[in-house]
């Protein structure tokens, strides 16, 4: 089976012409938009395959010990800047009757 859509392979600059000539006149003004996309997949899987191999070098390479934790600080006081609202019945002021 090695002729493909009957054309015989892509082995011709033929072939190519008429590839891109239809994929332009199926995305027509969205091209770019399309090559964008198609694009950051290309660097979205790139990055990838870059962690991954980092990884497999991370494991493969002499394990470093941590850094030492520190330790938790205890919680700091803070100094309130709004005015506090209590509600005292003192404080209230009485409805007017009427």
């Amino acid at each position: 089976m090695n002729a493909l859509l009957g054309f015989g392979g892509f082995d011709s600059p033929i072939h190519w012409i008429l590839l891109i000539g239809i994929g332009i006149l199926l995305f027509g003004k969205r091209l770019p938009e399309v090559g964008r996309s198609l694009g950051k997949g290309i660097v979205e899987f790139k990055k990838g395959l870059k962690g991954l191999e980092d990884e497999v070098e991370g494991t493969a390479s002499v394990r470093q010990e941590p850094a030492a934790i520190e330790p938790p600080r205890p919680p700091q006081r803070v100094t309130a800047t709004a005015p506090k609202f209590e509600d005292n019945a003192s404080n209230l002021p009485t409805p007017p009757q009427g």
